[in-house]
């Protein structure tokens, strides 16, 4: 992987073609989903006590909050101490499918609908992880988050939060229209291999504890 170049004025395509051009196949996408998202909506809602959604603040462009919308795949089980269940013992068998599908993704196009994110750019994370960044992992936030970027294509959950964060930044860096339109190709080609679903150790991906 390249180094990231120093500076990091935008292009006319970051600035101006990128957010239209996604903000169109952000509304054709749902539109065309719009059969699946209300099936999964119905399994959900069976599944999990009736609660398909969750919505979750996480930084967005320059850490800005805003509330991502996602689909519920896990329960809210909690041991005898009060406490959520780990993921593994929460997430549900509908959740595992839609999960390994990237079916709970589709909500996110709403997000892309509002603005408050991008179809390709780097992934939103928890709030709480803002003030565990370096100065250069804080980079990430420059640009508007994605539903898929260069970290989920090379691995996802997958790889270790040091490598995913290098990817995040090198994408932030350089952003094209060919770059995009491989980031999006790659992830359908994930997507039919159900790949990088699962870090080695959690059924998802550990929390992220800082840099050292």
């Amino acid at each position: 992987m390249p180094t990231p170049a120093i500076g990091r004025s935008r292009s006319v395509y970051a600035r101006f073609i990128k957010p239209l051009m996604e903000l169109v196949i952000a509304l054709v996408a749902f539109v065309v989903l719009f059969p699946v998202f209300v099936v999964v909506v119905v399994l959900l809602i069976i599944a999990n006590a009736g609660k398909p959604f969750f919505l979750q603040r996480r930084p967005g462009k320059n850490g800005e909050i805003f509330k991502v919308i996602k689909f519920k795949t896990m329960n809210d089980r909690k041991g005898k101490d009060g406490e959520l269940l780990p993921d593994a013992e929460r997430l549900t068998a509908t959740g595992r499918f839609v999960r390994k599908t990237s079916l709970d993704e589709i909500p996110q196009l709403l997000n892309v609908i509002k603005g408050d994110m991008a179809l390709v750019g780097p992934r939103p994370l928890l709030e709480e992880y803002l003030p565990l960044y370096s100065e250069e992992q804080m980079h990430r936030h420059d640009v508007r988050p994605g539903i898929t970027g260069w970290a989920q294509v090379n691995g996802r959950n997958a790889i270790s939060w040091q490598q995913k964060f290098a990817y995040d930044v090198w994408y932030v860096n350089n952003i094209s229209f060919a770059l995009d339109i491989r980031i999006l190709l790659l992830t359908v080609r994930n997507v039919l291999r159900s790949e990088g679903i699962s870090s080695e150790t959690s059924a998802t991906m550990e929390k992220f504890r800082g840099n050292q």
